[in-house]
């Protein structure tokens, strides 16, 4: 007779302690097999077959693999649509039950929901959790039960609720031992079989000097110090645990801490918004005449405009997957400012470039940057690159090193005048928003 089971699926929750679901598929007193799945719904989506991203999470889930047959199971890793995958897994084995954790993305929700009648359908329980933010969806809003649409209310509430309920570590990795036993372990998964190559992007590790958390308030704005922690990858993928992140940065920065809230702030920006997926989140933003002039939004891309700050950015991405902070808001006020292009092409460069792209953390900053979205800035601010850079990188220590023909004939002239470029915003953003 076939054994009964539960199973566990990984997502963006690449870790095997402190992960909500798979703590409760482990305490639910059947044997767990914990499966990942190759999403070729999102892998065809890709346009670059040495996407970095795609190689992290193979590598990490070769790490995943390894600690499950440490203890005599294994991660079954499959390649597939997951409606496909599904409907062979509950053919193959004998389920009770499935666990995982939420996602908030709409595609993600409607993938999810799609699963779970399958599932449900077939006499398979379902149950999900709340693991990659603290706080999700309905939990923090207005006392008249509306969401925020402000971040500083929204951080004060968060904070309010935090003091009132303290975070919750799940031990889920005490108890892998509740893992299906096997016998053989499962083929292994390359790249190539996916259709993807190795990338020769470095991924930053997940652990960080207490000192950049503890200084962060000082140097997070100067993109030529170590100020920023480069988690991002690891939000994103779940390889850590935002719980056990906050925990520590509330005795260590409260500045730190804030960046974190952002995060779960725009998460449920997107969870009650879906419209900014694909539009502003203030819909007369959605009148802006852009001019989108493809050779410029070329040479913004490679770094090119003639305005340093701008293509050490741009250069620092294409060659690490990552941007400083304040360069992100830098060049995106530039795209859309000074360029007037419209801010989604913007943010699927970034959402094709950025290592730890998050879709809500991306729309977000780019709405931001434009002045469409939630606790924008106001759209007659154009950030002025000379004065942006006079603030934060004054011995152009990180320009230098992203641009090394700066101060030299052979760097690019500036592709606008900004005195100009700024008349040319304010005067498109006025006949929009009449």
């Amino acid at each position: 007779m076939q054994q009964t089971i539960n199973l566990f699926w990984y997502r963006r929750d690449l870790r095997i302690n402190d992960n909500t679901a798979l703590y409760h598929a482990l305490s639910a007193g059947l044997p767990v097999l914990p499966v990942f799945i190759f999403d070729t719904d999102i892998l065809h989506q890709l346009a670059d077959q040495s996407d970095a991203r795609v190689h992290f999470i193979h590598q990490t889930v070769a790490d995943l693999k390894k600690l499950f047959q440490s203890v005599g199971s294994d991660l079954l890793v499959k390649v597939g649509s997951p409606s496909t995958i599904w409907n062979e897994l509950i053919q193959e084995y004998h389920v009770n039950s499935v666990f995982y954790n939420h996602d908030y993305e709409p595609d993600a929700i409607l993938r999810d929901e799609k699963i779970k009648q399958l599932l449900q359908a077939n006499g398979i329980g379902v149950h999900t959790y709340k693991d990659q933010c603290v706080f999700e969806k309905n939990e923090v809003v207005k006392d008249d039960g509306k969401p925020y649409t402000v971040f500083t209310p929204y951080a004060k509430k968060w904070k309010l609720k935090l003091s009132q309920n303290p975070i919750v570590h799940y031990p889920s990795e005490d108890l892998i031992v509740n893992c299906v036993q096997i016998q053989k372990q499962f083929q292994e998964i390359s790249l190539a079989t996916i259709g993807f190559q190795p990338s020769l992007l470095l991924f930053p590790p997940t652990t960080i000097a207490s000192k950049i958390i503890l200084e962060y308030h000082k140097n997070r704005d100067y993109p030529a110090i170590e100020g920023t922690s480069k988690l991002g990858i690891h939000f994103r993928f779940g390889t850590l645990s935002i719980r056990d992140k906050v925990n520590k940065s509330i005795w260590l920065n409260e500045t730190y801490l804030n960046e974190l809230i952002w995060r779960d702030f725009y998460m449920q920006i997107l969870w009650h918004f879906p419209h900014v997926v694909n539009g502003a989140f203030k819909p007369q933003y959605n009148f802006i005449e852009w001019r989108n002039n493809e050779a410029e939004f070329n040479l913004w891309k490679i770094g090119q405009t003639g305005y340093p700050i701008v293509d050490a950015g741009m250069r620092e991405l294409l060659h690490t997957g990552y941007m400083h902070n304040r360069v992100r808001m830098i060049v995106a006020s530039f795209l859309t400012k000074h360029l007037l292009i419209d801010w989604r092409w913007g943010e699927a460069w970034f959402a094709q470039k950025l290592l730890d792209f998050e879709l809500s953390s991306n729309n977000g900053g780019w709405q931001w940057a434009s002045g469409s979205g939630t606790d924008a800035a106001p759209y007659f601010r154009v950030f002025n690159p000379s004065l942006q850079t006079e603030k934060f990188d004054a011995k152009f220590q990180y320009i230098q090193k992203w641009v090394p023909e700066f101060n030299t004939s052979q760097y690019s002239k500036p592709i606008v005048d900004h005195t100009f470029a700024r008349k040319r915003c304010l005067d498109a953003y006025q006949t929009a928003l009449k």
